[in-house]
């Protein structure tokens, strides 16, 4: 099942990439429903919280008439960074999935494990690695092609 939100994810991720975007997209889920989906829009807004979870987040509040994502699943594409895994732990999301690693900013599991820290008031439980080679080529694709030179 994981691997069908992911590809859903990975989906947005590839609209973002299309849009000069970096390519990173996420779903959030409750039952067999999409509450939230979101992708990167950062370029676009020019705003430094417009990545992909934060969108999702945001769109599942609003779909759900509440800011308590109880029973929630998120998934992204990549491994999300601090922000979006301390909004994971404020929303109540129950479990995060995601595809790559992030070594440079990965805040679930790589860098810091901010999702399952038993200092703060909820945990997500996280599981990583779900279609990690297909997030990991688009991301490469991606910047590959924006370091080509003209």
């Amino acid at each position: 099942m994981p691997q069908r939100w992911m590809r859903e994810a990975l989906g947005l991720a590839e609209r973002a990439a299309d849009e000069g975007e970096v390519p990173v997209g996420c779903v959030i889920v409750r039952g067999e429903a999409i509450v939230g989906r979101g992708r990167n829009r950062r370029e676009a807004t020019q705003d430094p919280t417009a990545h992909a979870e934060i969108v999702a987040l945001r769109e599942a509040a609003a779909t759900l008439g509440s800011w308590r994502l109880d029973g929630c699943d998120l998934y992204v594409t990549l491994e999300p960074c601090a922000m979006c895994a301390g909004a994971m732990v404020l929303a109540r999301v129950a479990r995060c999935f995601f595809a790559a690693r992030d070594p440079k900013a990965g805040a679930v599991e790589t860098l810091f494990r901010i999702a399952d820290d038993p200092r703060l008031n909820h945990r997500v439980a996280v599981e990583g690695g779900i279609l990690a080679e297909e997030s990991a080529e688009l991301l490469r694709n991606f910047f590959q092609e924006r370091r080509r030179p003209e």
